[in-house]
């Protein structure tokens, strides 16, 4: 079935599994997702090299839901910085998707690789995400999904490759404001985290936080806790005090040497009023990415280290993660057998921190509106996927 024969939602006829193998070579296994299984495919008529992403309908109704949002999604973008859909296959059994095959690094490893990092090397970075958020923004898509860096590959290897960005499983058509929560605890925007209806502004402040990212390179973000993090409950909720109120710093040393219009791009980005918050159009007009406020110098000496200890710390921990997450997946629904519900936590996103089966709920209290619990956040797909907690249900009513 070639691209733009399925219909989402109405009754249609399944491609036979052989369609897909007589077409391409699945080869080499990539990586293992939280809803997929990313494959190298080869076109056999052509020898040309795709992107395979495999989603096993037994795995559940969010794999399956992940599954038609993407190819939905995929179906009505096409830019530079967005990797293209190609093909579309759907048997009784799985989805496949077929993308463009993106050769290059992430930008993390780009960085960790490289003998001179300057400021201008992140200007060019967040120009190119912020010119697909903002065509995107123009078709009324929000991407919600803007929040792991590993996400932000280069094209290819060559020295002047382009940036794309993937993983459109939890993107969005705003039709009107949207009121389920989604994304990793620490960036979520503050309008998420106090449970107020939302669009695309909540891609800026992401935006905002990777910028921070990579500026700050010591791997972490503007918004995060020193508490225990096996304390999910205190470690979230001081988090999402800290994220309501904007209390994050430009520290030293790390941002000694960063330049003012750096520093403002950031905090027009991560305005805590989604109102006054920046645009993505408008911050490619702003001069530390359209001018030449970017500074030349070199910021990379003396942080290599830690960028690498926490980075590597945050891989390993989210290979743990998708193990998990994927055993879960892959375990009988109940629900789905005329059971009651499974009370297991739902599978997210795999930057979520409360991936224990243990981990209570966040409640929210008089000081702050804290209702989002870090797996909560991580789990919906179009509609809300309801998380067994009372802060999803009082937000849904």
């Amino acid at each position: 079935m070639p691209l733009g024969c399925i219909t989402l939602g109405e009754k249609k006829d399944y491609n036979n599994p052989a369609e897909v193998t007589d077409k391409y070579d699945l080869g080499q296994l990539i990586k293992t997702e939280e809803f997929c299984e990313i494959f190298r495919a080869k076109e056999k008529m052509t020898g040309k090299m795709y992107t395979c992403k495999k989603f096993l309908k037994k795995d559940g109704r969010k794999v399956r839901k992940a599954a038609k949002n993407e190819i939905l999604i995929l179906k009505l973008v096409k830019h530079p910085n967005i990797l293209q859909l190609l093909d579309v296959y759907e048997t009784r059994k799985e989805y496949f998707i077929f993308l463009e095959l993106a050769t290059g690094r992430e930008v993390f490893d780009w960085i960790l690789d490289q003998g001179y990092y300057s400021e201008r090397d992140t200007s060019n970075v967040v120009r190119q995400v912020l010119e697909a958020v903002s065509y995107l923004h123009s078709l009324k898509i929000v991407h919600r999904n803007l929040k792991k860096l590993e996400n932000l590959v280069y094209f290819n290897r060559l020295k002047n490759s382009k940036i794309v960005i993937s993983d459109f499983h939890l993107a969005k058509l705003e039709n009107r404001l949207i009121k389920e929560p989604c994304g990793t605890p620490e960036y979520l925007a503050p309008e998420v985290v106090a449970r107020q209806r939302y669009g695309r502004p909540v891609d800026c402040w992401a935006i905002g936080v990777i910028m921070y990212i990579l500026k700050r390179l010591s791997g972490n973000p503007p918004f995060y806790d020193e508490a225990d993090e096996e304390d999910y409950e205190n470690h979230d909720k001081n988090l999402f005090r800290k994220i309501l109120a904007g209390d994050y710093e430009y520290d030293a040393p790390y941002w000694d040497d960063i330049s003012e219009a750096a520093k403002d791009l950031v905090s027009r980005l991560m305005d805590v009023d989604q109102d006054q918050r920046i645009a993505a159009q408008e911050a490619i007009n702003h001069e530390w990415i359209s001018g030449n406020a970017a500074s030349d110098k070199n910021i990379k000496d003396g942080v290599c280290a830690q960028i690498e200890k926490n980075f590597a710390k945050a891989k390993w921990k989210k290979a743990i993660r998708v193990t998990t997450i994927m055993k879960r997946l892959r375990a009988p629904e109940q629900s789905e057998s005329g059971g009651s519900p499974s009370p297991e936590p739902p599978a997210g996103d795999t930057e979520s921190k409360a991936q224990s089966e243990a981990a209570p709920p966040v409640q929210p209290d008089n000081s702050a509106k804290v209702g989002v619990t870090a797996e909560a956040s991580s789990s919906c797909n179009g509609e809300a996927e309801a998380p067994h907690t009372a802060a999803i249900e009082a937000w849904d009513e």
